[in-house]
């Protein structure tokens, strides 16, 4: 093992395909195959022509959940599974086994390997929010379809590259959350229904803010692979609260830390947000400035869009998705919704099957993310800011535009 000025590194080599080594590997380890009758099309069940192929990367906590829900589809065969713990690994594998009868799914502790499987289709991910761009972008560039896990975005800058690359490889790129419509389908619905008018505004309780992490070293557990697990976060000693996949953001987890996540902003906020912007009718745009207050040291803050709708950040004596509207009836639309069944990852494959864009297509988790990201930068300067969406940078404003994206470990560069 090598040392550099960035931590440990392992040679992973200066390019994150590695293609022609991923590619000799990808020819020697052949996808399963199975001979049961019922997988090949016999007693109602789907024929392997017709099901889409996929594999899994980062398969603890909701990464499990996302397993379980691919699995039992009958249109889904899964063949391989991949994260940096073994054990966590080894447990995924183990339950795919047990679905099919066979020892046939693949097992990966580097996502390159995954991507390198040319009989995959597509991916699911949910790794810690600072891998996401760049599996994300990866998977593009392979040719596989990918359901990423919210927060889409660790930083600003991602989203959009993350979008450049789904429409450039003509990919199916989902966002993860299935919140924004299946728990506030109630608000959505009156806001497009007319029932409440003109809609000005609507305000989001959510946080807390991200904090740094000191944590004292310890000994890396037999089996994880610390190094893998940083990726392009900065080199860190191991302690269990910095990596612990935990949904508690009270310093116990890697959501709570700022060189992993966005801290609740990010995390509920995905949430949160991702239903404000639906219900008021901005998904596809991203806003044009954020207004920051400090009123008697109660802090808030407002994002306001081209159109003059806004969001606020708790915004005193306002609940959550509360909105401002004029009242006053008005004209009705139709609301959006998944395609084909099962939730979001029936909408995710249904897509998958018909190249169409899904209902959490990565453009409006993007938007989603951008609103997160502008209010923790306003939190962090304290200051209001207009935002270039088209420029995709701070207006006038070097310090805020440092902060747009954050450096990467090699090989980890986007």
């Amino acid at each position: 093992m090598a040392n550099d000025k960035n931590g440990p590194t392992k040679g992973r080599g200066s390019s994150l395909g590695r293609r022609a080594f991923l590619k000799a590997t990808a020819a020697s380890v052949a996808l399963p195959y199975l001979i049961p009758a019922s997988a090949m099309g016999a007693d109602g069940n789907t024929a392997p022509s017709n099901r889409i192929v996929m594999a899994g990367i980062g398969i603890g906590n909701m990464g499990r959940g996302d397993l379980g829900s691919f699995l039992g589809r009958g249109d889904v065969q899964y063949v391989a599974v991949c994260d940096v713990k073994r054990e966590a690994r080894d447990g995924a594998a183990a339950r795919v086994n047990e679905k099919y009868g066979n020892q046939d799914c693949k097992v990966y502790g580097d996502f390159r390997e995954v991507m390198a499987q040319e009989g995959i289709d597509a991916v699911h991910c949910a790794t810690p929010d600072h891998w996401h761009a760049i599996i994300v972008i990866e998977a593009c560039r392979n040719g596989k379809d990918i359901y990423c896990q919210k927060p889409e975005t660790k930083t600003l800058r991602e989203g959009k590259l993350m979008v450049d690359a789904a429409r450039r490889y003509s990919r199916v790129v989902s966002g993860g959350s299935q919140r924004v419509l299946e728990d506030y389908r109630k608000i959505v619905g009156a806001c497009w229904s007319g029932q409440m008018g003109d809609v000005k505004s609507i305000n989001v309780n959510v946080g807390p803010l991200p904090t740094e992490c000191n944590k004292e070293g310890q000994p890396i557990p037999d089996g994880f692979d610390w190094d893998m697990w940083l990726g392009p976060a900065p080199w860190a000693p191991y302690h269990p609260h910095r990596c612990s996949g935990s949904y508690s953001i009270d310093g116990t987890s890697w959501r709570s830390f700022r060189d992993y996540s966005g801290g609740g902003m990010t995390d509920w906020g995905a949430h949160h947000f991702g239903g404000a912007t639906f219900a008021i009718d901005v998904r596809e745009l991203d806003p044009e400035e954020v207004i920051f207050h400090n009123e008697n040291g109660r802090k808030f803050a407002t994002c306001r869009y081209p159109n003059g709708k806004m969001i606020h950040h708790n915004y005193p004596e306002r609940g959550n998705l509360q909105v401002e509207g004029t009242n006053e009836p008005g004209p009705s639309k139709p609301v959006p919704g998944y395609a084909g069944s099962g939730g979001i990852y029936g909408d995710f494959i249904d897509c998958v099957k018909t190249r169409r864009r899904p209902f959490r297509d990565i453009e409006l988790a993007a938007h989603t993310a951008t609103v997160c990201h502008l209010f923790l930068i306003a939190y962090e300067l304290e200051r209001s800011l207009k935002w270039d969406t088209v420029k995709q940078q701070f207006v006038n404003d070097d310090e805020a535009n440092r902060l747009v994206d954050v450096a990467r470990r090699e090989p980890w560069v986007i």
